[in-house]
């Protein structure tokens, strides 16, 4: 397994070992030793699945207030997503910046999005199936979220229109957002 560090302290890319051959594929997709050595020790207690039908879909940007924040282990096992977190932790280095990464069943690349980041994805194909695990259980109480076409964010979605849900279309900028999330510098 290769993880690479984004700008976005915290943030990783993760790319397991695939052994293929003319059946198909073998990947172990989470291996908590493995992901220790690496540096990931959060405890994960509940997967989530999405199904998004057409390409153009977009969920996001989406994050859990805390105490009840969430870190996300994403990845497309069907289809392809544009992937994006947003650090949203006041007082951080990069507070408002963003990075966006392809994941997709062909590259098997995985996200891990800590807490303190929004995140949100838009699919790329068709029929997108959409795995994540979270260390924290849902709790509407928590549930918040930053316009996805925020300007002062500027992110360059794969998209002019997405596919939105009502809730999605209504989220507001960054900087109207309900957040309480600070920046720990554990350097």
């Amino acid at each position: 397994m290769r993880v690479v560090e984004s700008k976005l302290k915290g943030v990783k890319l993760i790319e397991p070992k695939s052994f293929g051959d003319n059946r198909g594929f073998f990947m172990e997709s989470y291996n908590e030793v493995t992901f220790a050595e690496h540096g990931i020790v959060d405890k994960f207690i509940q997967d989530n699945h999405s199904l998004s039908k057409e390409a153009g879909v977009l969920r996001g940007l989406h994050y859990q207030l805390s105490p009840k924040g969430q870190t996300k282990l994403i990845r497309a096992v069907t289809g392809a997503i544009y992937d994006v977190v947003v650090d949203i932790r006041k007082g951080s280095p990069t507070y408002g910046e963003w990075e966006g990464y392809i994941l997709s069943e062909h590259n098997k690349r995985q996200l891990l999005v800590p807490k303190g980041f929004a995140h949100g994805f838009c699919t790329i194909t068709d029929n997108v199936n959409v795995l994540y695990k979270v260390d924290e259980l849902y709790s509407p109480e928590h549930d918040s979220g930053i316009a996805w076409d925020d300007p002062e964010l500027a992110i360059d979605w794969p998209v002019t229109f997405p596919i939105l849900s009502e809730k999605d279309g209504k989220h507001p900028v960054l900087k109207n957002a309900v957040n309480n999330f600070t920046w720990e510098d554990e350097s």
